[in-house]
């Protein structure tokens, strides 16, 4: 995977869209740390690959919360615990 910083976008825009046409993904980066995936699409795969993205964001969101839920130990908790949790929070809310 190759690298362009934001100030590359900015100076060399018609650069950098050659170098995405080559390469077809570029990560951004700033300050030397990684901030966006640049990715080439068109019209026929511009959905597939929206739908792609929004699942690979959900399956990372749900490994972090089981991470984290191994982290606290709650991943421990019975059907009962949780449901008396779920409970409480609803209960707040109202």
């Amino acid at each position: 995977m190759k690298f362009v910083t934001v100030r590359d976008l900015r100076l060399k825009p018609g650069e950098i869209w050659k170098r995405l046409e080559m390469e077809r993904e570029l990560i951004i980066t700033s300050n030397g740390k990684p901030i966006a995936l640049l990715t080439g699409i068109n019209e026929d795969t511009m959905e597939s690959t929206f739908t792609i993205l929004r699942r690979t964001r959900a399956t990372l969101a749900m490994e972090e919360m089981q991470r984290t839920s191994v982290q606290l130990g709650l991943d421990k908790l019975s059907d009962e615990e949780i449901e008396a949790e779920v409970e409480a929070v609803r209960g707040r809310r109202e």
